[in-house]
């Protein structure tokens, strides 16, 4: 694209005859929607629904501020404070209303147009408040918001008008204008002084006016899109003839980066000069500084400190780090773009002019024009660079550029540090390691680096070489060539078992024909088929197995130095799952902490411990049931009671993860130690899980509609059953309708249960092994019931009436809840769906229904996690698992 021109030459290449500037450049975008609008809106979500928590349970701390807010008052002259406000009340309007006169003298109507849409919204937000404060919020927030008026009455929770004007000013970019921010400001916290002072209002009640001001004009801004302030290519030149230079045209430069990683690395232009060689320039604005905020907060939030940079920086701190690297890189010895001149383009935008370098990055290269001596004059700069304590954090194909001369050049230095930590130059090294190891292969990527920096420092590096240590684009080429990598060893395995097969029909048909005559096959012949087929998937896997680039590093590091660390460091502070098992942990913790309190003490002491015996039984045969129904899904032969105590020890496994990925993994590991192929184990345990599925469906439709027959004379099912009929039928309709949402089930379950198909019809030749997988889930689910039924009578003093088809109901609907929510084993979510459904499905009583629901997960949770962990660590020690 021409900068400043209004056409741009075939191929983006730059004319032979630069022509003069004629207009500015085109395809810029009116209006953007900057993350860091939406930034600001959630994080004004927060701070009102934090007031609001505060108003609604620190009663005592909200009094004493009001108290002492009115202590202060009572000196106050009453002269000034009726001076003060109608200053106040006529400035707070007359201020923006001049801003506005201002703004369209200059023509900026649009910026008034975003601050009148904001401030509509604003009142309209302040009048729902009021309405939801003085009628359904509690009287804890009412007395936080309110004061009492001598006449009767209350004051406005929220200020219907001091809100639309902070909202106008924020929209309007006021606090941009260093004179009209303070004016109104000022004028501002005189109308709060005086409102606090004559007692029309509360400290709460301005500071939550503040906040929804403030965050609708930046939820406004981000839904209608902020006026562009990219500079256009007038600016761009203008701002290089302040700075000395006489610029004829500029152009967009080629391979402008598009990637995560480097979306915040500005614009680049090629600029041409009426004498002397071309510049380079980059252009950052406000808008490119947002690109990629919320990534890397996360990576902030969730890594080490030392592991990341500031998650977002001002345009003046950005425009002075790229500066200091340029220099400092330079001083170090290392070949990078020199820098001659940086400048501001208005408020918005800064650039930075360097020396024209020209030639092409590695990415663009062809494998064959990367030789050993580029890689290892890449390696050199690094080298220059470590030598002075600098990281460069972006040794990325983009970032390595090769000139005509074949000279390697660093660029893109922004992202960098100076007088780096240990680790994060470590990082660098490792981060090269990979980049080069994609394109020139891993032996010849470490054989260069330990050419040049050595064997010690390289070795260093491989507790870094781990993903997450690595640039996103990086991540993503890694994770793009392991799917290529498990689709070539499925091809080979696969092909390999169709010429197994096949060898072996021809070697049985030339015997058959041998003895002319067919007899039928015998049970060791049989055996002895499945074992060949065994070993020969066996060799193919072995065959086709590849490993990642990584591993190939450090294997090649540790032909050099085999005493090297390979431990990797931990960089994770926390992981995502983690994360959100606390948030939700914390949740339930509440709720379950919030029943037991309501429990009495007499309750539990007074429960039947006949039937508490008999919940104890029920919660022993389970493990039994869930033996049965995996072993039902394996065709192999596998010990029945090592399966029932891996099942119990999948009762220690559900407390440390969720309870649906938790038992997964150990059945799929124990299968896969007693002799089951990994493929198969898996396929197993997914047959397992999808006919538990299926049947979990059906017993709960089934007892659902039953639950609905029991008080009618007639038998059709009840309408909380038709509702939930229709419910999914809307839902399933809504997916397959919507073409990305049809795309991304599909993928997901066809992964999930890839291979569980052919294993079915493996099992359905064997009708015994699915008899016992049939009976195991129905066993499973009658032993989890009776449980529940039975800690249901033990509170119940035989008084309460519940039938086993609405137990089934509560117990199935909780259980699958339990599945999809993130805590583990479901803590919080399934006591609160039990206890819900025993209330108005089984008309319990809830001092009966909570002690009853404690007592079932304390018996099918908590109390096995003791024993689990034995069996566990047993297993384990027998290498079962």
């Amino acid at each position: 694209m021409v900068m400043g021109q209004d056409t741009q030459p075939p191929g983006g290449a730059q004319p032979d005859v630069p022509e003069r500037v004629s207009g500015d450049e085109p395809l810029l975008a009116a209006r953007v929607h900057r993350p860091s609008d939406l930034m600001r809106l959630l994080v004004g979500l927060l701070a009102i629904g934090l007031v609001i928590a505060v108003a609604a349970f620190a009663h005592a701390t909200t009094s004493g501020l009001e108290q002492d807010i009115n202590k202060g008052a009572t000196g106050t002259p009453d002269v000034f404070v009726k001076i003060a406000g109608l200053v106040s009340s006529i400035a707070v309007l007359l201020v923006p209303v001049a801003f506005a006169i201002e703004r369209l003298i200059k023509r900026d109507g649009l910026r008034i147009a975003d601050g009148v849409l904001a401030a509509v919204l604003a009142h309209g937000v302040t009048l729902a408040t009021d309405l939801w404060v003085a009628q359904a919020a509690p009287g804890t927030i009412q007395d936080a918001l309110t004061q009492p008026q001598s006449g009767g009455g209350l004051t406005d929770p929220v200020h219907n008008y001091l809100a639309p004007v902070i909202a106008y000013m924020t929209a309007v970019g006021m606090a941009r204008r260093p004179r009209w921010r303070v004016s109104l400001w000022v004028v501002l916290l005189l109308d709060a002084f005086t409102m606090l002072v004559a007692g029309y209002t509360t400290a709460l009640s301005i500071i939550l006016t503040v906040l929804i001001g403030w965050t609708v004009a930046y939820g406004t801004l981000y839904a209608v899109g902020s006026p562009n302030v990219r500079p256009t290519g007038q600016t761009l030149l203008a701002g290089l003839r302040r700075v000395g230079f006489r610029p004829v045209t500029a152009l967009r430069a080629e391979g402008v980066p598009d990637s995560a990683d480097s979306a915040d690395r500005g614009r680049r232009y090629i600029v041409t000069l009426e004498d002397g060689p071309p510049l380079d320039v980059t252009v950052v604005d406000r808008e490119q500084q947002a690109h990629g905020f919320f990534y890397r907060a996360w990576r902030r939030i969730t890594l080490r400190t030392i592991t990341t940079r500031r998650s977002i920086v001002s345009l003046r701190q950005a425009l002075e780090q790229e500066a200091l690297l340029a220099y400092a890189a330079i001083a170090a010895g290392a070949n990078a773009p020199k820098l001659i001149a940086t400048s501001e383009l208005g408020p918005d935008a800064v650039m930075l002019v360097y020396e024209h370098t020209g030639g092409r990055n590695l990415d663009s290269l062809d494998d064959a024009e990367i030789t050993d001596e580029l890689v290892r004059s890449a390696w050199r700069q690094v080298r220059a660079l470590q030598s002075r304590r600098i990281a460069h954090r972006r040794l990325t194909g983009d970032a390595i550029l090769v000139d005509r001369s074949g000279r390697v050049i660093l660029t893109d230095l922004r992202g960098g540090e100076i007088a780096a930590g240990d680790l994060v130059l470590r990082m660098d090294t490792a981060q090269l390691l990979t980049t080069l190891g994609l394109r020139v292969g891993a032996e010849r990527a470490v054989a260069a680096a330990v050419e040049v920096l050595g064997p010690d420092t390289v070795a260093d590096c491989l507790p870094l070489l781990q993903p997450i240590a690595l640039s996103r684009s990086t991540r993503a080429t890694l994770r793009k060539l392991a799917r290529e990598r498990s689709a070539r060893e499925r091809e080979a395995v696969l092909a390999a078992s169709e010429a197994a097969k096949h060898e072996r029909e021809l070697a049985k048909a030339e015997a058959a024909a041998d003895r002319k005559a067919v007899r039928a096959e015998t049970k060791a012949e049989k055996k002895a088929d499945k074992k060949a087929e065994k070993r020969a998937l066996d060799t193919a896997l072995d065959e086709a197995r590849e490993e990642d680039l990584l591993a190939q590093i450090r294997q090649q590091v540790l032909l050099i130095r085999p005493q090297a660390p390979v431990e990797p460091v931990r960089l994770e502070r926390i992981k995502p799952r983690t994360l959100v098992s606390l948030i939700a942990g914390a949740v339930a913790a509440y709720f379950l902490l919030s029943q037991i309190a309501r429990t009495p003490l007499s309750t539990i002491s007074e429960a039947d411990w006949r039937w508490v015996a008999a919940a104890v039984l029920f919660s022993a045969l389970s493990y039994v049931a869930a033996a049965m129904s995996l072993l039902g899904f394996v065709p192999e032969r596998v010990g029945f009671w090592r399966t029932v105590v891996a099942q119990v020890a999948g009762s220690f496994v559900k407390i440390v993860a969720p309870a649906a990925v938790g038992g997964v993994a150990l059945n799929t590991r124990f299968l896969q130690r007693s002799g089951v192929r990994p493929g198969l184990a898996v396929a197993s345990v997914g047959a397992s899980q999808l006919f538990g599925l299926g049947a979990h469906i059906l017993l709960l439709l089934s007892f659902g509609y039953l639950t609905g027959t029991e008080k009618s004379q007639s038998f059709t099912p009840s309408r909380t059953v038709i509702a939930g009929l229709l419910t999914v039928a809307v839902l399933v309709l809504v997916v397959t309708a919507i073409p990305f949402m049809r795309k991304f089930v599909s993928t997901r379950l066809r992964s999930l249960f890839a291979g569980v198909v052919p294993r079915m019809l493996d099992v359905l030749q064997r009708p015994m092994k699915l008899l016992t997988g049939i009976s195991g889930m129905l066993f499973l689910t009658g032993a989890f019931v009776f449980c529940l039924d039975a800690s249901i009578q033990a509170f119940g003093h035989g008084h309460q009436t519940i039938s086993y088809a609405s137990v089934a109901v509560v117990f199935l609907a909780g259980n699958a809840l339990g599945s999809a929510a993130p805590t583990p084993g479901g803590v919080g979510a399934v006591e609160g769906a039990l206890t819900v459904g025993l209330v108005t499905v089984g008309d319990l009583p809830l001092e009966v229904a909570t002690p009853a629901v404690l007592l079932f997960r304390l018996l099918t949770l908590w109390i096995p996690v003791l024993p689990g962990w034995l069996c566990f660590n047993w297993l384990t020690k027998q290498e079962a698992l």
